[in-house]
């Protein structure tokens, strides 16, 4: 994944060495050694990423972080320090920070972290550009094959209601545009649409985003927060990935499930909020339970109307017409007029097995038409993966792909696990788990 990658720091030995180490990731870096110097950048180029120093020269990095937001929102920003600082590290995340490192405390993070920013930056301007599209509800759900009109269908009926609907699926098979097309479809469209992932933060930064905290509650919890179950009130409450959600979290939102009642972190007043909720995994709970992972009880107060999103691979009489949506989407984000495509294009996306399904067809589309020539995307401006037959491995067992699929990515990654989680798209235990069950080391 290529990506923009702007460095902040004053320390030019580690400006240098930064720079050196993400160049070879084939990153296209800048560097900076002031925050003015920086801001001027910013300007000048469209950055994906921006890891700063937290002491710099002319600016501290924690209220540099809400600048560079507040001018330009869509992209991410990680901050560094010599120093660890939870108050910092709190206000650096609520001024809009990805994150928050630790010089020297595990250098190994670095990388895979901005992979990570990087994916969520290009998440932001995809979804950015579909905001500013005509379409809403459920004229944002593409296809007319059987798999996605039935989604579609049961979506349509369950969206009027006032009911938890779970969704599941792969990774990358739509799970937020179905939820936002709930939304929009139900008579709670007036009000907020909130989401959150809950694999993206820690126990105690979920819970405070969730339930909200008074001032004081925590170290660094410099003034009172409104919690998203707030915010939510009137309107729908999504939870991405509540699978990831610690367990002893699963218990404190079954209790607002079934009184619609919650209390600030911090606060002894009960507080009530009248909203929807919209939930979605990519895991199979039923075994997460049986593991211990999760608390049957929720998942039988979440699994209230379940809708199962197919994968890519089979709905691939959609691909085209999919394609054909994102390039009309990334044309118009690179200016690019008069796009050709030529048939080959075409069979070639259709050979592929589409294992991160509509996510990876996305970017694929965008990388297309960064590489392509003369105006016309053909098999040159495809990458490599995108080329590979499946059909030679169509006999094999599902288990057995994906156990060829880990250790491919393993030895991409060169052994490094937290890496190869962050490509497989799973959590490092999910990982771990997997390595153990397919005997692998």
């Amino acid at each position: 994944m290529s990506g923009n990658i702007l460095i902040i720091d004053d320390e030019i030995k580690l400006l240098k060495l930064l720079g050196m180490i993400l160049s070879q990731e084939n990153f296209n870096v800048k560097e900076a050694s002031t925050a003015r110097s920086a801001m001027t950048m910013l300007e000048q180029y469209d950055f994906d990423v921006v890891l700063s120093d937290v002491r710099l020269p002319d600016a501290f990095g924690v209220d540099l972080v809400k600048s560079i937001k507040t001018k330009y929102p869509l992209q991410e920003i990680i901050l560094m320090t010599a120093f660890g600082n939870i108050t910092d590290a709190v206000q650096a995340m609520k001024n809009g920070a990805y994150d928050y490192l630790v010089k020297g405390d595990d250098n190994e993070k670095i990388i895979p972290l901005v992979y990570k920013a990087l994916e969520k930056a290009k998440d932001n301007k995809s979804k950015y550009i579909q905001k500013g599209s005509t379409q809403k509800g459920f004229n944002q759900i593409i296809g007319n094959s059987p798999a996605i009109l039935q989604a579609k269908k049961l979506a349509e009926k369950v969206a009027l209601t006032d009911a938890t609907v779970l969704l599941t699926g792969e990774t990358g098979t739509g799970k937020e545009v179905f939820a936002n097309a709930l939304h929009e479809g139900s008579e709670r469209r007036k009000h907020h649409f909130v989401a959150i992932n809950c694999s993206a933060f820690s126990k105690e930064i979920l819970e405070s985003e969730l339930f909200g905290h008074k001032q004081g509650s925590f170290t660094g919890a410099v003034k009172d927060k409104k919690g998203l179950i707030e915010e939510a009130d009137g309107g729908t409450l999504f939870l991405d990935e509540i699978g990831e959600m610690p367990i002893e979290l699963q218990a404190k939102l079954l209790r607002v499930l079934e009184t619609k009642e919650f209390m600030k972190m911090g606060e002894t007043k009960v507080s009530k909020s009248d909203f929807r909720l919209i939930a979605a995994t990519n895991r199979n709970l039923e075994e997460e339970i049986q593991q211990g992972h999760f608390r049957e009880d929720l998942y039988f107060r979440l699994n209230v109307f379940e809708i199962n999103l197919p994968p890519l691979r089979e709905r691939k009489e959609d691909l085209k017409i999919l394609a054909k949506n994102f390039i009309d989407i990334f044309s118009q984000k690179l200016h690019l007029t008069s796009v050709e495509v030529s048939t080959e294009y075409y069979k070639i996306l259709e050979k592929n097995n589409w294992k991160g399904n509509i996510r990876e067809l996305r970017n694929t589309i965008e990388r297309s038409l960064i590489l392509m020539d003369n105006n016309t995307l053909d098999a040159k401006s495809l990458p490599v993966y995108s080329e590979k037959i499946t059909a030679e491995k169509d006999s094999l067992s599902i288990k057995s792909l994906e156990k060829e699929h880990i250790q491919e990515v393993l030895q991409y990654t060169k052994g490094n696990k937290a890496e190869a989680a962050r490509l497989l798209e799973i959590g490092i235990a999910t990982l771990y788990r997997k390595l153990e069950e397919y005997e692998l080391r």
